[in-house]
């Protein structure tokens, strides 16, 4: 028999963890993890969007781990489970990465405006999503506990996806918008 993409198991708003554990949709780990989904696939519309070899390995890796975190925050935490990790290497190379755009940018003194360019304007609604994610783990890890590299890689993420935007719009030629406030 072929395998089937729908189960009918969820039809009643439950799904389940690994481990067993049904949740209902709107709890806020499957909320955590979905968000963390949302996030990768903006990060593949990045990825797709450059023509830059280093970055689109970048997130690549960063893609794969983002599956790491989820399977995490999809596990049922009252189950010993061996379920993927994230390491403080992979917060390590967000950190390098976010080192290395700096460098070869100009020194912002304002804020400024997410745009200016397709791409640009992609990274920075992950960079949002991602700011959600992190904020939806923080809320979880005061209710349940979450494994510290999680909260830690997301909010690296998100610093990351700010400077990736700058990058990003540097390398494309847009302009970075200042904000005037009133």
């Amino acid at each position: 028999m072929a395998f089937k993409i729908y189960t009918k198991t969820g039809d009643e708003g439950q799904t389940a963890l690994f481990g067993g554990k049904r949740l209902p949709k709107s709890h806020l780990r499957i909320e955590c993890y979905g968000t963390v989904d949302e996030l990768n696939s903006f990060l593949g519309l990045v990825r797709d969007s450059s023509q830059d070899s280093h970055i689109r390995s970048i997130l690549f890796e960063v893609q794969n781990r983002l599956f790491d975190l989820g399977a995490n925050l999809a596990t049922d935490p009252e189950k010993q489970l061996s379920i993927p990790s994230l390491t403080n290497d992979d917060i390590q190379l967000l950190e390098n990465e976010i080192d290395a755009m700096e460098s070869s940018l100009p020194q912002l003194k304002n804020f400024i405006l997410p745009g200016g360019h397709l791409v640009v304007s992609n990274c920075h609604v992950a960079r949002c999503v991602c700011r959600r994610a992190e904020r939806l783990v923080v809320a979880l890890s005061m209710e349940e506990n979450v494994a510290a590299e999680v909260l830690k890689y997301l909010n690296r993420l998100s610093d990351y996806l700010f400077v990736l935007a700058r990058k990003l719009g540097q390398q494309v030629g847009a302009e970075e918008v200042i904000w005037k406030g009133r």
